[in-house]
């Protein structure tokens, strides 16, 4: 069919197979988890088999980009292929993003009347969105261009769950969340991303499946692509946080509201005032530390601290109380009940739970300048060790069927680590190689002289030989490091020593570093996690992909250090079990980056040699493409017919 439609279009054993796979698991009803190397074309593979069914079923996806790709090329591309070019016959497909991407059309008509604008530019911008709300028909911000992402306007105007009264808006029928739910109800396939499936999976969890709280409807079958990515990303939606900036958020509510509706209450004002006092006072009091940090000592501070933590609580009772309080209150004030009540058990639950599989932990982000006080940004957080048996519990047990599917979700051969980190006792397994030559296509060099990682020199050394490796590519290269602070000495170190552009992550948007080392002859782009996945540069301007050391988590990272504790308490060895199976799918999306069509060559090199000398390093070899693999600098130069006076 897709031979006959599509010009381009070339066999793929291993998409067929894949296919085969997904149309085996929906009939059967049973859970499938598939590996499929780059170049399989997987979002065919399982889309046609997915619209053969005749089931309601959601995609989720790892990224905004395969969203879109998804939505606006492949699916169409398969309708026009399936029902003809000229067919009035379509698809029912909807694609859903968080409420954040969403104007709330009672924001905005509220903000009309009242004006709260900071400037020109908000002034401008607001008239902007005015005009856009009067012919837009999804409320998308995506279609806002002429409002920039870092707009300080928009978060006043957009539709998150905090600020919604539901049914009681008067704008509800009209509403653009409301509309993304019909249509939703009304498609076979919805897609999504896996932060928006997991975040509406945790309130229908929480509130036990009540028909109105969330946005997705029911499915038959679910598809997880990028699936690797699942345990983080349900690990912070099964978790409770709080923080200063939420507080601070509801007291400006309350303020508002106030004015908004003329209520004449002292008692509701002094209330809000006293809760922001008391929430200062705590969340200054709570352990000093830079990023991440555990919060092993809950007990102790509250020995020393319980009375300012019985008052912050209690100033939420009492705010609580003064809003129920009010005669003939406006639906708004329902709200703000609901989340005063909600931040009071939360903030109860991270410091007074002692849940096994639970670790506590505070996150300091930025500067706060925020109701007219300076500092950090702090947020207590408590996330599940192991999620496991929640998504046993939520999600497998209650699918018909789920596809986990991703280019990188096995290790050493086989699915045990990602099914026993998801909780999938019971599933099918297929990988599928990659379509491309790789042992032609590409060369996988590991300098045998280098220093361990973790000695001081090997930054120094580093930057020697990334500069050599540059010379030889003639530039076009990826640097990958896994941290900033590593790939800003060897940016320093190389700064002036190059003669190709270099590009930093950090000094633009991700996609304007993406779109500039594309259209610039020779450019280098220096980059952290966030480049290591979902980026795809094909052709001969990415030729060399530099990664600087195997991709460990932090093991002082709080949720890490306590996964780590956690099977080792158990009798696991975490090292073995976790640390090198997690670096291992790192690891293997860094490779990911440079052969993405058949026409690619390119060298990867790992600074880390390690996985040479290392009793571990055999399993992420066997888990890599299959390269050619050398530890020669002079067959990389050979690759790429260089002169031997550059080296």
């Amino acid at each position: 069919m897709l031979a006959k439609t599509h010009p381009a279009y070339e066999f793929r054993r291993g998409q067929l197979q894949m296919a085969q796979a997904v149309e085996q698991a929906l009939a059967e009803k049973r859970h499938l988890i598939v590996e499929a190397g780059t170049g399989t074309g997987k979002t065919l593979a399982y889309l046609v088999p997915v619209i053969r069914s005749g089931l309601r079923v959601i995609i989720s996806t790892g990224t905004k980009n395969l969203q879109e790709q998804l939505f606006y090329k492949d699916v169409p591309a398969l309708e026009r292929a399936i029902f003809g070019p000229d067919s009035e016959q379509r698809l029912k497909v909807c694609y859903m993003k968080g409420r954040n991407n969403y104007l709330c059309r009672k924001k905005l008509y509220d903000l009309t009347d009242r004006p709260v604008l900071n400037g020109l530019k908000e002034i401008d911008q607001f008239r902007s969105i005015r005009e856009w709300e009067a012919i837009t028909t999804t409320g998308d911000r995506a279609e806002l261009t002429t409002v920039a992402e870092s707009s300080q306007l928009w978060p006043k105007l957009d539709a998150r769950a905090d600020t919604c009264i539901g049914t009681k808006c008067k704008e509800f029928e009209r509403c653009f969340i409301t509309e993304m739910r019909r249509t939703a109800a009304e498609s076979d396939i919805i897609i999504v991303n896996h932060h928006l499936y997991f975040a509406d999976l945790a309130i229908k969890q929480a509130t036990e499946g009540a028909a109105d709280v969330g946005i997705l409807p029911e499915a038959s079958a679910v598809i997880f692509d990028e699936a690797h990515e699942l345990e983080d990303v349900a690990g912070s939606y099964f978790g409770v946080s709080a923080s200063n900036v939420r507080v601070d958020d509801l007291v400006r509510d309350v303020e508002f509201a106030i004015k908004e509706f003329h209520i004449a209450s002292p008692t509701l004002m002094t209330a809000a005032h006293r809760l922001r006092e008391r929430s200062q006072l705590f969340f200054t009091l709570l352990p000093q530390g830079d990023g991440r940090f555990a919060f092993e000592t809950r007990r102790e501070f509250l020995e020393e601290n319980g009375e300012e933590f019985l008052a912050f609580q209690n100033a939420l009772v009492h705010l609580y109380g003064e809003i129920q309080a009010v005669k003939e209150k406006p639906d708004e004030l329902f709200n703000l009940a609901r989340r005063t009540e909600e931040l009071r058990v939360q903030l109860g639950f991270l410091m007074e739970s002692n849940d096994r599989n639970t670790v506590y932990w505070i996150e300091r982000r930025g500067e706060s300048r925020r109701a007219g006080r300076a500092g950090h940004n702090v947020f207590l957080q408590a996330t599940p060790i192991d999620v496991s048996a929640i998504l046993q519990h939520t999600l497998f047990a209650n699918l018909n069927t789920a596809v986990l599917t991703s280019a990188t979700i096995a290790v050493g051969g086989g699915f045990q680590y990602a099914r026993g980190r998801l909780g999938l006792a019971d599933s099918r397994e297929l990988i599928v190689p990659s379509h491309f030559d790789y042992e032609t296509q590409a060369v996988f060099y590991v300098p045998p002289d280098m220093p361990d990682p973790r000695e001081a020199t090997f930054s120094r050394k580093a930057a020697d030989r990334i500069r050599q490796l540059l010379t030889i590519s003639r530039g076009r290269a990826f640097c990958l490091f896994t941290s900033y602070a590593q790939m800003n000495d060897v940016y320093d170190r190389l700064l002036g020593e190059l003669d190709y552009p270099m590009l930093k992550q950090g000094d633009a948007p991700k996609s304007a570093l993406l779109e500039e080392f594309r259209m610039t002859p020779g450019a280098v782009l220096f980059a952290t996690s966030s480049f290591w996945q979902g980026v795809d540069v094909q052709g001969e301007q990415l030729s060399c992909v530099i990664i600087d050391r195997l991709p460990f988590a932090v093991p002082n990272d709080p949720v890490v250090a306590a996964r780590i504790r956690a099977i080792d308490s158990d009798g696991g060895n975490a090292f073995f079990d976790y640390q090198v199976p997690s670096a291992v799918i790192a690891l293997k999306q860094g490779f990911g980056r440079l052969i993405r069509s058949l026409h690619d060559r390119g060298v990867v090199c790992l600074l880390d040699n390690r996985i040479l000398k290392k009793q571990y390093g055999k399993v992420f070899v066997e888990s890599l493409p299959r390269y050619r693999r050398t530890t020669d600098l002079r067959v990389v130069e050979q690759f790429f017919g260089a002169a031997d006076e550059n080296i």
